[in-house]
C-alpha cells in the first residue's frame, strides 16, 4: 500500500470517526466546513485524494488537527514523529513546501509545520475558526506574512504572532529561500 493510500484510508476513518464523535450528520459537517455533502462522502469512502485546504477546512469544523485526522496509528502519552513520517501536504515544482511535522490535541488541536518558500513564491489560507492563533520563526531568509491585506516583514531570527481568523498568506519576496516553522492552535469546538 503507498503512503498515499495510506494517508487517505486515515483520513476517511478518522473524519468518519470524528463526524461520528461530534454527532455531525453529513449535511452538518459540509456546511460547517464549505464542502460539498459528495466530497465528505468520497473522502469517508478514502475515493479521492482531498487538496490540503479541503482537509483543513474538514478540521477545523471539527475542531481537530489534520495531524490527528492524518494519524494512522493511535499513539500513547508521547509519541515521536520519525523523519520518514512527517507529511509533506503542499509543494511546488520550484522547490516550496510545507511540511506538517507534528500535532496534538492541547485542548483543541495544535500543529507545528515546517515551511520552505522559494523566491517570488507564497501561499494563502483561508480564515481559520475565532481564536484561532499562529506563532511563527523564521530561520532563514525573510517571510512576508499579509494578513487582511496588510503585509508585515519577518527577517530570519525574527517571530511573528497573529490571530488567524483572517485571510492571511506566507510568500517570500527575496532573492533567496525562506525557511520558516510554525505553530497553528485552533480552540476546541464547542
Amino acid at each position: 500500500m503507498s503512503d498515499l493510500d495510506l494517508l487517505n484510508q486515515s483520513l476517511a476513518r478518522n473524519v468518519k470517526r470524528w463526524r461520528n464523535e461530534r454527532g455531525f450528520t453529513l449535511d452538518t459537517l459540509a456546511a460547517r466546513a464549505g464542502v460539498s455533502r459528495g466530497m465528505l462522502i468520497q473522502i469517508e469512502q478514502a475515493r479521492t485524494n482531498p487538496s490540503i485546504g479541503t482537509v483543513v477546512k474538514i478540521g477545523d469544523a471539527l475542531g481537530v488537527s489534520i495531524t490527528t485526522l492524518l494519524d494512522y496509528e493511535q499513539g500513547p502519552k508521547v509519541r515521536v514523529v520519525p523523519a520518514d513520517q512527517v507529511v509533506r501536504l503542499w509543494h511546488t515544482d520550484a522547490g516550496s513546501y510545507s511540511r506538517l511535522l507534528a500535532g496534538t490535541e492541547a485542548p483543541g488541536p495544535l500543529e507545528m509545520w515546517e515551511w520552505r518558500l522559494m523566491p517570488g513564491e507564497g501561499s494563502s489560507s483561508d480564515p481559520h475558526p475565532a481564536g484561532t492563533v499562529e506563532i511563527a520563526h523564521v530561520t532563514e531568509g525573510e517571510l512576508t506574512l499579509t494578513v487582511e491585506g496588510a503585509e508585515h516583514r519577518v527577517p530570519a531570527g525574527a517571530s511573528v504572532t497573529f490571530e488567524a481568523n483572517a485571510p492571511h498568506a506566507y510568500g517570500n519576496q527575496g532573492e533567496v529561500p525562506t525557511r520558516f516553522v510554525l505553530a497553528v492552535s485552533v480552540p476546541p469546538v464547542p
